[in-house]
């Protein structure tokens, strides 16, 4: 599936806000929020046919096992057209050229649709934990082998 990924900044940002806050409303961002995010992580937005479709975050590599993050969120009018997997291909192979040697996501408890997605696509569950004052947990996952 043909997409545009294009690195958010400025004016973008809100629209990145937007397809996060939709899909994770239980920890809406601020866009001051999505502003320092911005700062240190790659925020992109996904297009296909001139619609957006998505966004992603991909969290560079840190520590001596090199371990990078990346989160890939399609608005649910545009799942199961081929957009995530495009979109996750192209973010993870981002991720690699920075060096990352493990490859982390997370996900909401409550999208099921985003936990089939990645557990499709070769995450295993390795932890779940509540921020504060939230009564629905996130989910961590490792990309296997």
């Amino acid at each position: 599936m043909p997409m545009n990924i294009v690195v958010a900044t400025g004016q973008l940002l809100e629209h990145w806000r937007t397809i996060h806050n939709v899909i994770i409303p239980t920890a809406p961002l601020t866009a001051a929020d999505v502003a320092e995010r911005a700062g240190r992580n790659r925020l992109t937005l996904g297009y296909a046919a001139g619609r957006l479709v998505g966004n992603a975050t991909v969290r560079p590599p840190t520590g001596p096992d090199a371990v990078a993050t990346v989160i890939v969120r399609i608005l649910p009018e545009h799942r199961r057209q081929g957009f995530g997997t495009h979109y996750l291909r192209a973010e993870l192979a981002h991720a690699r050229r920075l060096g990352a040697q493990r490859i982390e996501t997370v996900v909401l408890a409550s999208n099921a649709d985003g936990l089939a997605f990645a557990a499709a696509n070769g995450f295993l569950e390795h932890d779940r934990y509540l921020l504060d004052g939230d009564t629905v947990p996130f989910v961590d996952l490792h990309l296997a082998g």
